[in-house]
């Protein structure tokens, strides 16, 4: 299917309602009702045999009787008849259509799922795109569109609002109307049987009466999919999501650690995060987080300043701020020295700054003028509860007075009442300064704002797929799964679980695999210093619930006797399990060491996912961990690790040393290469890791296996940076010039690049991004931009590839520095055709007619007259 359809159902000219009627309360008689009433100026066509008129408009008897292809066809008639319809529609011309219908894939059995792909099929040779079955439909108030049987029509407005529940979209509108909040689009997707949420996040990135995009979900289909589309609406706008079903019923059984602690939702969370929305847990929240994002920007920082003329109020606030995990900024000396020169003896003397009840319009804004201007404050929340001494007005025209002096700092409000404030709420209102009516609700947003900040940067990272600095034994690796899957095993044994670790670069501590108890002894003796026993066995996962695990044995009869006695017990409480016999190895003595967890494994949607936390055999108890998609880099596995409990005590306090981090990193990073490289793997767990100041160490480690269903990295749910596509060139001097993907960090170098004296020659399908951030900010999915640097480092030319998301399309261009080389354009073209068929594209379109010298180029590739070259 193609999305260039999908405009149809925002744009129509027309619309047919196939199954209008006049019986009072009917799914037919409400849409006409609402597509007339809302006033949409085109032409509103209703379909059934039964009536020569309907709400005084020519009904008409069947699709071929139309004036015309309704841009826009909406369904209410029996799931049965559906897939006729449709390709009627196909065949006259119509492109998008909303089905109302039930009866299809949602019902759970095979006649409606035959229904459902007969409806499919229909579609499919006239790229017909279908929003539903059993859907409320659409709306677009800023055309006066109602295509739906909801209750209301909403007021016009630049939010966009997308869920798969019909109920939840009418109960949304009611709960906006009461509110003054309007919508520019409101789309119910139903089944989702066609369009889904990432078809309809490519729509919304580009539409310029949208400044947000709220989302409510219940699963993602398509998770690549969609990731590829919310990772590039969330580089142009906020893209707001909550998801229900947070706490499932029941959970599948896992055998190891990462598969307990990485469920469902926290895996969602997981990829919200990476793909740069802001999860939020109530619909409430939704609609707080867009007001919020509309008026001010994410602070730099997380360190908040609470100022307040209440001092219960401020500790409200601060409670909130710790319930969330947020911190107070501490204030420096130079900054406590200048709030005691203008507050009198009596203040808090620290944050929460508590100016005294009786606190003038004067003390309010002399204490904001230092607290906005302190370099250890990256925002502030001031806080008033009404007094007789101070009009909240007044105060308030003082706080709006301080950050006009300062506005660059994030200042939020809460101007804590009912009709004593209003005034004051509706003076912050106008001044654009964010207004709340609790200090909790304040603190709430505030975290959402630090939340969005930290998800966008976490957008701009692009992890190659294999990164240089790590050295790794894929040969070895490989020969090890291959080794375990040809004997059926299901769990690599611990000697092949630890040369695994080992082929990746990732410390284990050396063991002595023995078969027999005296045989254990003799490693022992030899180790000659305290020792760990492990059992080995592949059917048994977790050895220490059975005794499997004896610590700090010494001297060989001591281990002798210790190994004999736990395979005997373990044959009498598991007879079931095989034992291959005993692992020994050194017992790992450390003063500051920390019991850490590093994991790994397969979501059935998501694919690989990378768990960090505190480790041990307490590690579901503790329930202290992260999740991360590979592919990672440095900067995102710190990221996983600020999010722990454990991060804190790593990096330091009190007494304590901080941990080895670059180490822990490093293991992250590891771990998810491993991932990327071996589909094999299904599950890893590192537990317990220890790391100290010295570095990390794994004491033990497991890892399940099944033979790959996917090659290497296209089981990722985020396409790595195309390293693979870095290429050197030739001149037809000799000279080598490097092309190479770009990278988030070049914008400012194409923006100097389309700012030359020289004009560059352009010929690109969207030129005005080229001097915009969002250009270099892209997804590889489903965009190429390939930068071309001379010897010297200087940028010479610029390749773009855009694919329509069904790759069946992709727009191409160029941008080339003056005087223009032909060879290296032709050059640089040839590499952005040879990616568009390696990613199966069957059309690439070049704007011709926009560069006389660049169309030469085109022409000379073989694209035609209108800019079209088939491949």
């Amino acid at each position: 299917m193609s999305t260039r359809h999908l405009s149809w159902f925002f744009s129509p000219r027309s619309v047919a309602l196939i199954g209008a009627s006049a019986t009072p309360s009917s799914v037919g008689a409400t849409v006409l009702a609402n597509l007339l009433a809302a006033g949409f100026p085109g032409a509103v066509w209703p379909v059934n045999p039964k009536y020569a008129t309907l709400l005084d408009r020519t009904c008409y008897p069947d699709i071929e009787h139309l004036p015309g292809a309704p841009d826009l066809a909406v369904i209410a008639t029996p799931a049965a008849t559906v897939p006729d319809l449709i390709d009627r529609l196909g065949r006259r011309g119509t492109r998008a259509a909303v089905v109302l219908s039930a009866g299809f894939s949602e019902l759970g059995t095979a006649a409606g799922a035959a229904l459902r792909q007969a409806m499919l099929d229909a579609a499919r040779p006239h790229l017909l795109r279908i929003i539903g079955p059993n859907t409320v439909g659409i709306l677009q108030p800023g055309i006066r569109l109602n295509a739906s049987f909801a209750h209301l029509s909403p007021r016009p407005g630049n939010i966009a609002f997308v869920t798969q529940s019909g109920a939840l979209l009418t109960s949304v509108m009611d709960w906006a109307h009461s509110r003054n909040i309007g919508f520019s689009r409101l789309i119910a997707l139903g089944s989702m049987s066609d369009v889904d949420f990432g078809d309809m996040l490519d729509e919304l990135a580009e539409d310029e009466a949208t400044r947000a995009i709220l989302l409510y979900i219940e699963a993602v289909k398509q998770p690549r999919k969609f990731l590829s589309a919310a990772r590039a609406a969330a580089r142009n706008k906020p893209v707001i999501v909550c998801k229900s079903g947070r706490h499932p019923a029941g959970a599948r059984a896992v055998a190891s650690h990462t598969g307990a602690l990485a469920g469902a939702d926290a895996v969602y969370d997981c990829a919200f995060r990476r793909a740069g929305m802001l999860r939020v847990r109530s619909l409430e929240e939704l609609f707080n987080a867009v007001s919020t994002l509309a008026l001010v920007n994410p602070p730099e920082g997380d360190r908040l300043a609470i100022v307040t003329n209440g001092g219960g109020i401020g500790v409200l606030a601060t409670d909130q701020l710790m319930d969330l995990e947020g911190h107070l900024a501490e204030l420096s000396p130079g900054t406590l020295a200048a709030l005691d020169a203008v507050l009198p003896p009596t203040w808090s003397h620290g944050n929460p700054l508590d100016v005294i009840g009786d606190a003038t319009p004067k003390r309010y804004g002399d204490t904001l003028d230092i607290i906005l201007s302190a370099a250890e404050v990256d925002a502030t929340l001031a806080l008033h509860v009404p007094v007789s001494v101070a009009s909240p007005a007044e105060v308030a025209d003082a706080v709006i007075a301080a950050h006009q002096r300062h506005p660059e700092h994030l200042l939020l409000t809460s101007w804590v009442g009912g009709d004593a404030v209003a005034d004051a709420r509706s003076r912050f209102a106008a001044a654009r300064i964010p207004g709340y009516g609790t200090p909790e609700d304040a603190v709430r947003a505030f975290s959402q704002l630090v939340a969005y900040r930290k998800v966008q940067h976490a957008l701009l990272q692009t992890p190659p797929a294999a990164p240089e600095s790590l050295r790794v034994d894929g040969d070895m690796a490989r020969e090890l799964l291959s080794t375990a899957l040809d004997a059926g095993d299901e769990w690599l044994d611990s000697t092949a679980a630890r040369n695994l670790l080992t082929a990746y670069g990732i410390p284990i501590l050396e063991g002595v695999a023995c078969a027999t108890p005296a045989a254990a002894g003799r490693a022992a003796a030899d180790f000659g210093r305290p020792v760990a026993l492990k059992i080995r066995s592949r059917d048994l996962q977790h050895k220490t619930e059975v005794g499997g695990v004896l610590l700090d044995l010494e001297g060989e009869e001591a281990v002798t006797a210790a190994a004999a006695a736990m395979a005997a017990r373990i044959e009498r409480d598991r007879p079931d399990a095989r034992l291959d016999g005993f692992l020994v190895e050194p017992f790992y003595r450390t003063r500051n060491g920390h019991e850490l967890i590093v994991g790994a494994t397969t979501d059935p949607q998501f694919g690989p996912v990378i768990l960090f936390g505190q480790g041990g055999t307490a590690v579901e108890v503790h329930a202290d961990k992260a999740l991360g998609l590979p592919p990672l880099n440095h900067v995102l596995a710190q990221e996983m690790i600020d999010r722990t409990r454990i991060g804190r005590l790593l990096a330091g306090y009190r007494q304590q040393p901080a941990a080895d981090l670059e180490a822990v990193r490093s293991v992250l990073v590891r771990i998810s290469q491993l991932m990327t490289d071996l589909p094999e793997i299904q599950e890893l767990d590192i537990n317990p890791l220890m790391a100290d100041t010295d570095g990390v160490c794994a004491l033990d480690v497991r890892v399940r296996i099944a033979p790959a269903a996917q090659p290497g990295s296209s089981r990722l749910a985020i396409r790595p940076y195309p390293d693979e596509l870095c290429r050197t060139l030739l001149d037809a001097e000799g000279t080598t010039l490097l092309a190479r993907p770009v990278r988030p960090d070049d914008a400012g170098l194409i923006q100097a690049f389309a700012a030359r004296p020289d004009r560059p020659h352009i010929a690109l399908p969207r030129p005005e991004r080229l001097e915009s951030p969002r250009f270099t900010q892209i997804d590889y999915d489903r965009e190429l931009v390939l930068l071309l640097f001379d010897p010297k480092g200087r940028l010479q030319g610029i390749g773009v590839l855009q694919t329509d998301p069904d790759g069946l399309r992709a727009d191409g261009g160029l941008a080339m520095a003056r005087p223009l080389q032909r060879d290296v354009a032709t050059t640089l073209l040839r590499l952005l055709i040879d990616e568009a068929r390696t990613r199966g594209i069957a059309t690439l379109a070049a704007p011709v007619g926009s560069d006389e010298a660049l169309d030469r180029i085109f022409s000379s590739a073989g694209f035609d007259d209108a800019g079209l070259l088939r491949l």
